[in-house]
């Protein structure tokens, strides 16, 4: 199996290394990543530039680092190997859950290779100012590739890690209603600038990869493309069918 490893936190990411170096033991690994953080890029791709693929030293892995975004990286790996079986993205240094997939950069590039058919796993640990223990999680990396390996393909999956996890444990994306505030600010040549800041105004429901995590569990969370609201599209086709 050819498996394609990328991030957001850039080539030189210890979560990347950690990530591809458990892959190995899945298959024939190839490294392919930003070659400077791209954290909260969403699935921005480059269309008014060209890009480079370069290859960098990683020990014993084959990798290569791109002028681009996560979503670049996916669409270049892809490129230049005539056949990949499947996508990983991470370990992103810092949680992914719930709100923050939507301008998760290591989550593009997961819907990255959806996109193209691959099937595709997103990793992310909280990092709360440090960085997370990947020894420690490393094991349990391959527990969860062993456990979503056997689901049928393609899939789209986002996992997000606890500090120290219990065990695996399906969820939903948490979705929960967001105070946002700007905080004002001035820099050391006392220009003005200013900060957003979200805060949640509600608990994480039960079920939620918000709330697996904060019970110690791993979220594996089932995503897909397809973004219609199905409810609502079916309420606008009964109110149609009545006017008529």
């Amino acid at each position: 199996m050819r498996i394609l490893v990328t991030n957001d936190d850039g080539i030189y990411s210890p979560g990347l290394r950690s990530l591809a170096e458990v892959a190995t033991a899945f298959g024939e690994v190839r490294v392919v990543a930003p070659d400077v953080e791209q954290s909260a890029m969403g699935h921005a791709i480059t269309i008014l530039r060209p890009l480079r693929y370069q290859r960098v030293p990683m020990g014993g892995l084959e990798a290569y680092r791109v002028n681009g975004t996560p979503a670049d990286c996916v669409a270049l790996g892809t490129h230049h190997w005539e056949r990949v079986d499947l996508v990983l993205s991470g370990i992103n240094l810092g949680s992914n859950l719930g709100h923050e997939i939507w301008h998760s950069g290591t989550v593009a590039a997961a819907k990255q290779a959806a996109l193209l058919g691959i099937p595709a796993i997103a990793f992310s640990a909280p990092s709360n100012g440090r960085e997370p223990d990947l020894e420690t999680l490393k094991p349990w990396v391959g527990r969860v590739l062993e456990a979503l390996l056997r689901e049928p393909k393609p899939f789209l999956i986002n996992v997000n890690f606890p500090s120290t996890p219990k065990g695996l444990l399906w969820t939903r994306q948490s979705v929960r209603r967001y105070t946002g505030r700007v905080v004002p600010g001035t820099d050391p040549m006392g220009r003005e600038h200013f900060w957003f800041v979200a805060e949640p105004d509600q608990a994480p429901e039960e079920g939620t990869d918000r709330w697996a995590v904060n019970q110690g569990f791993i979220a594996l969370t089932p995503l897909r493309l397809d973004m219609t609201d199905e409810e609502r599209l079916g309420r606008t086709f009964q109110l149609a069918a009545l006017a008529d």
